[in-house]
Formats: C-alpha cells, structure tokens, sequence
C-alpha cells in the first residue's frame, strides 16, 4: 500500500490546478463565514455564532467537489489511467490510495478554514471557542468537507468523467436545497431537509435549538456519511470491475 499511497499523493500534489482549489476552499470557507459574522448586529438578537462563522464551508466545498473529481477524472480523460493500472494492477488499493489522498487534503485544508473561519467570527460576535456545542460544529464542518470529497471521488470514479462528476456532485449537493424552498408542504419541505446531503450534513453546526431540527447533528452528518460509503462503494466495484 506504501507504493500506491506514494504515487497518488504524487499525482495528486503535482497537478497544476490542486493547490490553487485548496487555496481556494479554504478562502472561500474563511471569506464567506467572515462577511456573515460581519452582518451581525446586537439588536438582532441571540445569533447561532458557529453556524454563522462556519457557514462559508458551503461555497468552499464546490472547489473542494472540483479536486476529488480531478483525482480520478483527470487520469481517465488523459488516459493516464492506463499505465496506473499497468504498473499498480491491484485496484481496490489504488482506489483505497486515492481515497486516503483526497481525504487527507479535504482533513488539512477543512482544519485550516475551520480554524480561521472561528477565529475571523470571534472578531466579530460573541463567540466561545472552547464550548463543547462550538468544537462539535468545527469537528463536524472538517469531518464534512471530508465526506464531500469522498462523495465526489466515488461519484467521479464511477462517472469516469471529471466535467459529469462535478456537475452530478453540484447538483446533488446545492439542487435540494433550492427545492426546499419551493415546496409548499411542510411536511415534505422537512422529509428534503431529513435526507438531502448537504442540508443534512450541516445541521452538525447548529448548537441552538436543536430540537427544531430534522436530525440531531450528528445524525444528520451520518446520513451524508451513508451517501459518501454508497458513492464509494459503487465507483470501487466498478473500478475493479471495468475496464481501464
């Protein structure tokens, strides 16, 4: 496993476009949190401070959707893919390895924003940073970031295209959530925000009124965790499966 995991952090790190995506989760993370923080007035009244300082994660995630699908898409579409397989034959180790790098990156980069985001919020509304509700939403946000990358490097690997990847992980991601919107029935609006990933998976950073939501926190990220393990399992079986 040492040589698989070597040669894709290689691939990985030495493709042009993945320090800039990750430089760009972390900004769009930071930068996004940071201007809702800044919003805040006294007079609007108690405010759910982690949520609104980690809330940035939702845009930076689409940069971070863009480098899983790389990971794969990229090899397939230059049919690099090819000589991989050749000289790394055992495939359900070679995706395995994939899937430690593009974690691993996702884990580095959501702690890096995570951190900053908290500390860009705390300049600008009261905000406790050892509270036990505020470490719960910045674990959950990186552990997050995690389960989206791994979504969209299972999605990508079973699509075999990055450009489809990304659009299908978009799509899932951000489309439910435009549909909640337009739903007049509560109790169907409710049943969308029960089971969409996305909407699902960040209820992990709410630490007030819990009871309103659908899912507990950390419920509600263990449905998306069932997505990303479906995505990954389907792109592993048909990895090892298909033809390069």
């Amino acid at each position: 496993m040492r040589r698989e995991l070597h040669a894709e952090w290689t691939k990985l790190r030495t493709l042009p476009s993945t320090v800039w995506l990750l430089l760009a989760t972390c900004a769009l993370t930071v930068l996004v949190g940071a201007l809702v923080t800044a919003s805040f007035r006294p007079e609007d009244g108690p405010q759910d401070g982690p949520k609104s300082a980690l809330g940035g994660v939702q845009y930076g995630q689409a940069t971070m959707v863009v480098l899983a699908c790389l990971a794969i898409g990229a090899e397939y579409g230059t049919r690099t893919i090819v000589p991989t397989l050749t000289v790394m034959p055992r495939r359900l180790r070679v995706f395995a390895a994939k899937s430690l790098v593009v974690t691993g990156f996702a884990a580095v980069v959501g702690t890096l924003g995570t951190v900053a985001s908290l500390f860009a919020g705390r300049l600008a509304m009261p905000l406790s940073l050892t509270d036990g509700a505020t470490l719960r939403a910045a674990a959950g946000t990186v552990l997050y970031l995690m389960l989206v990358a791994l979504l969209s490097l299972g999605l990508a690997t079973a699509l075999r295209d990055s450009g489809v990847a990304i659009i299908t992980v978009l799509s899932v991601l951000y489309a439910v959530p435009i549909l909640t919107r337009l739903v007049s029935s509560d109790t169907w609006k409710r049943r969308l925000e029960k089971y969409a990933p996305m909407k699902a998976g960040l209820s992990v950073q709410v630490t007030k009124n819990l009871s309103a939501l659908p899912l507990s926190p950390w419920h509600g990220l263990g449905v998306l965790a069932l997505y990303a393990a479906a995505c990954l399992l389907l792109g592993a079986t048909l990895f090892r499966l298909r033809d390069a």
